[in-house]
Protein backbone atom coordinates (compact mmCIF):
# COMPACT_ATOMS: atom_id res chain seq x y z
CA UNK A 1 0.00 0.00 0.00
CA UNK A 2 1.24 3.49 -0.89
CA UNK A 3 2.01 5.91 1.85
CA UNK A 4 1.03 9.55 1.65
CA UNK A 5 4.57 10.58 0.60
CA UNK A 6 4.67 7.89 -2.12
CA UNK A 7 1.44 9.29 -3.61
CA UNK A 8 2.95 12.76 -3.54
CA UNK A 9 6.06 11.55 -5.40
CA UNK A 10 3.96 9.73 -8.04
CA UNK A 11 1.71 12.78 -8.47
CA UNK A 12 4.68 15.12 -8.81
CA UNK A 13 6.32 12.79 -11.35
CA UNK A 14 3.13 12.67 -13.44
CA UNK A 15 2.74 16.45 -13.36
CA UNK A 16 6.38 16.97 -14.34
CA UNK A 17 6.04 14.49 -17.20
CA UNK A 18 2.95 16.24 -18.54
CA UNK A 19 4.44 19.73 -18.19
CA UNK A 20 7.75 18.78 -19.80
CA UNK A 21 5.89 17.26 -22.74
CA UNK A 22 4.51 20.64 -23.83
CA UNK A 23 6.45 23.27 -25.80
CA UNK A 24 7.53 26.34 -23.90
CA UNK A 25 5.39 29.46 -24.46
CA UNK A 26 8.20 31.06 -26.49
CA UNK A 27 8.32 28.06 -28.83
CA UNK A 28 4.55 27.83 -29.08
CA UNK A 29 4.28 31.44 -30.22
CA UNK A 30 6.84 31.33 -33.05
CA UNK A 31 5.55 32.07 -36.55
CA UNK A 32 7.15 30.58 -39.65
CA UNK A 33 6.75 30.36 -43.41
CA UNK A 34 5.82 26.68 -43.08
CA UNK A 35 3.04 27.39 -40.56
CA UNK A 36 1.73 30.25 -42.73
CA UNK A 37 1.13 28.15 -45.81
CA UNK A 38 -2.46 27.78 -46.90
CA UNK A 39 -5.42 29.14 -48.80
CA UNK A 40 -6.82 32.40 -47.37
CA UNK A 41 -9.87 34.58 -48.02
CA UNK A 42 -9.36 38.32 -47.53
CA UNK A 43 -11.06 41.71 -47.55
CA UNK A 44 -9.41 45.07 -48.19
CA UNK A 45 -10.74 48.58 -47.72
CA UNK A 46 -9.34 52.07 -47.74
CA UNK A 47 -8.70 55.17 -49.78
CA UNK A 48 -6.29 55.95 -52.60
CA UNK A 49 -5.33 59.60 -52.99
CA UNK A 50 -5.53 60.69 -56.63
CA UNK A 51 -4.65 64.19 -57.93
CA UNK A 52 -8.42 64.82 -58.04
CA UNK A 53 -8.88 63.78 -54.40
CA UNK A 54 -9.43 60.69 -52.23
CA UNK A 55 -11.19 57.69 -53.81
CA UNK A 56 -12.59 54.76 -51.79
CA UNK A 57 -11.24 51.29 -52.53
CA UNK A 58 -12.49 47.84 -51.54
CA UNK A 59 -11.71 44.25 -52.51
CA UNK A 60 -12.42 40.63 -51.63
CA UNK A 61 -10.37 37.72 -52.80
CA UNK A 62 -8.42 34.57 -52.15
CA UNK A 63 -4.68 33.95 -51.96
CA UNK A 64 -2.48 30.91 -51.61
CA UNK A 65 0.70 31.33 -49.54
CA UNK A 66 3.38 28.67 -49.95
CA UNK A 67 6.30 27.74 -47.70
CA UNK A 68 8.80 29.29 -50.15
CA UNK A 69 7.32 32.78 -49.72
CA UNK A 70 5.26 32.83 -52.92
CA UNK A 71 1.74 34.31 -53.14
CA UNK A 72 -0.84 33.74 -55.89
CA UNK A 73 -4.50 34.68 -55.94
CA UNK A 74 -7.44 36.57 -57.34
CA UNK A 75 -9.49 39.52 -56.18
CA UNK A 76 -12.59 41.43 -57.14
CA UNK A 77 -12.12 45.12 -56.43
CA UNK A 78 -13.88 48.44 -56.66
CA UNK A 79 -11.99 51.74 -56.95
CA UNK A 80 -14.40 54.66 -56.75
CA UNK A 81 -17.14 52.40 -58.13
CA UNK A 82 -15.02 51.09 -61.02
CA UNK A 83 -15.15 47.28 -60.69
CA UNK A 84 -12.59 44.77 -61.99
CA UNK A 85 -11.50 41.18 -61.44
CA UNK A 86 -7.74 40.93 -60.91
CA UNK A 87 -5.01 38.34 -60.47
CA UNK A 88 -2.13 38.76 -58.06
CA UNK A 89 1.30 37.22 -57.67
CA UNK A 90 4.17 38.06 -55.41
CA UNK A 91 6.19 37.20 -52.37
CA UNK A 92 5.85 37.41 -48.62
CA UNK A 93 8.07 37.07 -45.57
CA UNK A 94 7.23 36.14 -42.00
CA UNK A 95 9.40 36.64 -38.93
CA UNK A 96 9.37 34.57 -35.75
CA UNK A 97 7.43 37.40 -34.03
CA UNK A 98 4.65 36.99 -36.66
CA UNK A 99 5.37 40.25 -38.51
CA UNK A 100 6.37 40.41 -42.15
CA UNK A 101 5.88 42.02 -45.53
CA UNK A 102 4.19 41.19 -48.81
CA UNK A 103 5.02 42.56 -52.25
CA UNK A 104 2.25 41.93 -54.76
CA UNK A 105 1.96 42.56 -58.47
CA UNK A 106 -1.68 43.05 -59.51
CA UNK A 107 -2.87 42.28 -63.06
CA UNK A 108 -6.06 42.99 -65.03
CA UNK A 109 -6.50 41.02 -68.26
CA UNK A 110 -2.83 40.02 -68.09
CA UNK A 111 -1.57 43.62 -67.79
CA UNK A 112 0.29 44.83 -64.69
CA UNK A 113 -1.77 47.63 -63.12
CA UNK A 114 0.09 48.17 -59.83
CA UNK A 115 2.59 46.84 -57.34
CA UNK A 116 1.64 46.98 -53.68
CA UNK A 117 3.90 46.60 -50.66
CA UNK A 118 2.17 45.73 -47.39
CA UNK A 119 3.22 45.27 -43.76
CA UNK A 120 1.58 42.23 -42.22
CA UNK A 121 1.09 40.45 -38.96
CA UNK A 122 -0.22 36.93 -38.48
CA UNK A 123 -2.49 36.24 -35.54
CA UNK A 124 -4.78 33.49 -34.22
CA UNK A 125 -1.94 30.94 -34.34
CA UNK A 126 -1.26 31.89 -37.98
CA UNK A 127 -4.86 31.20 -38.97
CA UNK A 128 -5.37 34.87 -39.88
CA UNK A 129 -3.44 37.96 -40.90
CA UNK A 130 -3.86 41.73 -40.92
CA UNK A 131 -2.10 44.09 -43.32
CA UNK A 132 -1.64 47.79 -43.94
CA UNK A 133 -0.51 49.06 -47.30
CA UNK A 134 2.91 50.76 -47.33
CA UNK A 135 2.96 51.78 -50.99
CA UNK A 136 1.14 51.57 -54.31
CA UNK A 137 3.25 51.92 -57.46
CA UNK A 138 1.81 52.19 -60.98
CA UNK A 139 3.58 50.50 -63.93
CA UNK A 140 4.99 53.89 -65.03
CA UNK A 141 6.81 54.27 -61.69
CA UNK A 142 4.37 56.79 -60.17
CA UNK A 143 3.56 56.19 -56.49
CA UNK A 144 0.06 57.00 -55.26
CA UNK A 145 -0.62 57.73 -51.58
CA UNK A 146 -2.88 55.07 -50.13
CA UNK A 147 -4.46 54.25 -46.80
CA UNK A 148 -5.70 50.65 -46.93
CA UNK A 149 -5.99 47.71 -44.57
CA UNK A 150 -6.70 44.06 -45.27
CA UNK A 151 -7.67 41.08 -43.17
CA UNK A 152 -7.41 37.46 -44.20
CA UNK A 153 -8.47 34.18 -42.67
CA UNK A 154 -7.22 30.74 -43.60
CA UNK A 155 -9.79 28.62 -45.40
CA UNK A 156 -7.57 25.54 -45.88
CA UNK A 157 -4.02 24.48 -45.18
CA UNK A 158 -1.99 23.25 -48.14
CA UNK A 159 -2.46 19.68 -46.92
CA UNK A 160 -6.18 19.83 -47.85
Amino acid sequence: MFTKSAWAIVTEALIATVLLGFASPAEAQQCSMERGTGYYAFTLSGVVILPTGPVPIAAVGTATLDSNGKVAGTESRSVGGDFADEMLTGTYTVNANCTGTATLQIYESGQLVRTSVLSLIFDSDQQAYRMVQQSLELPNGVFLPVVATAEGRRIFTNEN
